[in-house]
Parts: structure tokens; sequence; C-alpha cells
């Protein structure tokens, strides 16, 4: 009798470890609360429900939508880093909330690099930089050279302080060694008609806000701030084919999750998220936004996003942009 005690406990101890592990990789368990910090009808909430509605068909649970915009993404991104690491919150975040505010802001309340786990890259949105008709340059080059003549005389248009729009524009001056004038819009539609009217002169901003413009002769496009050239516009010139290496600017997004998630349950949400970004007809929905599907493992974010922080805090540095 003892022996089979023995026996039976023995294959507990065998079975207890993964059994542990498959609930621990299980997930969903329930609903879940996917937060995206920015309002209706932005990319990340274009993305987040591509995604969400997909993960619901791949698992079967219920993925509810939850818009928290607010302080430049930071609350929606501050209530993931809050949740509870039972995989029932997820988030969408990119670069602000999750790594640059940080050196834009004073008072953060949470830690991107300690308060959040990565989870995936979901997509990546090339920018292009754009001008003014009124302005008269075809090429990069003839830009370069107009600024040049003229330091300080013309403006550009960004979203933000801070923003992608903003730091890349202030990369092309520094790699140019021109100086341009910082006119903040309140978004891409506002940005964009300053530049038809010729309010401002020049601005960087996600492709699809300015692609249907250009089509219709409003402004012209110039360059790609992309490594090469977008497949979405194969005819624009990158900034290093233009003769100015290192202007490199993507837009992107990508899934995160609390801090105290189990690393099992990290990795099973990045494999279910990855699997369903890159279904065809996923990935078809965010072409239609000119935007590219792009996932990667959560080693892989994390370091990209520390990558990303030197890279524009050098940026942060030269343009002398002080936190607030």
């Amino acid at each position: 009798m003892r022996s089979i005690a023995v026996t039976f406990a023995a294959l507990l101890a065998l079975v207890a470890p993964s059994s542990l592990s498959a609930q621990t990789e299980s997930w969903p368990t329930g609903t879940v609360k996917f937060i995206v910090p920015f309002a209706a009808g932005a990319s990340p909430d274009i993305i987040a429900r591509i995604l969400g509605e997909k993960l619901q068909q791949r698992t079967g649970k219920p993925f509810i939508i939850e818009n928290r915009p607010g302080a430049s993404g930071n609350t929606g991104t501050d209530a993931v880093a809050k949740a509870p690491g039972d995989g029932l919150t997820i988030g969408i975040s990119l670069f602000g909330p999750m790594g640059m505010n940080t050196v834009l802001m004073k008072n953060m309340t949470y830690d991107p690099f300690k308060d959040i786990a990565p989870v995936t890259m979901l997509t990546s949105q090339p920018s292009v930089l754009a001008v003014s008709n009124a302005l008269g340059v075809n090429t990069v080059g003839e830009l370069i050279a107009l600024l040049k003549k003229n330091p300080g005389k013309y403006n550009y248009a960004s979203i933000g302080r801070g923003s992608l729009s903003h730091l890349s524009m202030e990369l092309i001056a520094a790699k140019s060694g021109t100086e341009v004038v910082h006119v903040v819009f309140g978004g891409s539609p506002q940005a964009a008609q300053a530049v038809m009217q010729n309010d401002v002169q020049m601005t960087v901003l996600p492709a699809v806000s300015v692609v249907p413009l250009a089509t219709d002769g409003k402004m012209k496009i110039l360059a790609v701030t992309e490594p090469k050239r977008s497949k979405f516009l194969p005819n624009v010139p990158t900034f290093a084919e233009a003769g100015i290496d290192g202007v490199e600017a993507s837009a992107w997004n990508a899934l995160i999750a609390p801090p105290g998630t189990p690393p099992a349950m990290l990795d099973e949400i990045y494999k279910q998220a990855a699997a369903a970004m890159n279904e065809p007809d996923v990935v078809g929905k965010l072409a239609a936004q000119m935007i590219e599907v792009r996932t990667s493992t959560p080693k892989e974010l994390g370091q990209y996003i520390r990558d990303e922080m030197v890279r524009w805090g050098v940026v942060v540095k030269a343009a002398k942009i002080e936190p607030q």
C-alpha cells in the first residue's frame, strides 16, 4: 500500500509542473480588455480593433477595446502598467509613451522600461517629407540648397512637441546643416492644410495623410523616412538616395502587457498576436491604410525601443528640447 502511495505521489510530482505550465500558457482565460491610449479612429485604434477582432475569432474569447486617450498616450499606457498580470489586460502603444515621453515630460506615472512588459511589434507606417508647391522645389537637394541660403526663414509643421513629425524634421535639419522654424498644429489634417496654404512650407507626416493630397497636386512629396523605399511608395526616394544619411523615422505600434504577466503567458500572447497580424486579410486591411505588418519577439521589441531611445535622445539634445 505504501509502495502504491509513493508511486502515486511521484506521478503527481511529474504531472504537476506540466499542468501548471499548461495553465500558465493558456490564454486567454476570459474576456480581454484591450486598452488603446488614443481616441477612436486614430491609427493605434484602427490596428487594435482589427487585431482584437482577429484574436477573438482565433481564441473564442471576447476582446473589448477601451479607449483611454490623454497625456500624449501616457494615460492609457499607465492603465496597462497598473493592471493585474493575468493576461486579461493588454494594450497597444507607441514610441512616445513607451520611451520618448520620459525625456519630454517631467512627471511620468510609470517607467516604461520597468512597468511595461513588451509583447511584440505590430506595425510600422512610413512618413514622408512634403512641401508646399509655392516653395518651388522638386527634390530634397533643391530644398536643402534653398534652406541653406535662407536660414531660419522657412517654417515646418508638426503635430506636437516631441512627436515623430517634430523630431523627424529636427533630424533632417541636423543632418543637412539647415535651420527651420517649428510650428505646432493639432493633428495631421491641420498640418497638411497649413502646407497646402503655404502658411508653413514643409512637414513630415504619415504617408497616408499626405499621399492623396500630393496625388491631387496640392503639395509635393520629396522623400520617405525609411531605410529603403516603401512598398507603398515605390517611386519616392529615401533620404539616403537623396544624399542625406541617417534620416529614418517609422511610426510604429506595439503590443504590451502588465509587468506581472508570466513569461510563458507573454510568449503565448506574442504567438497568438503575431499569427493573427500575419493573416492575409489583416495584412490587406492595414495595407489599405499604408500600414505594414511588422511583428517581433518580446525580447526584440524591448531592445528596439532602447535603441530608439538612444538614437532620438541625440536629436532631442541637439534640438535643445527641454522636459515640461
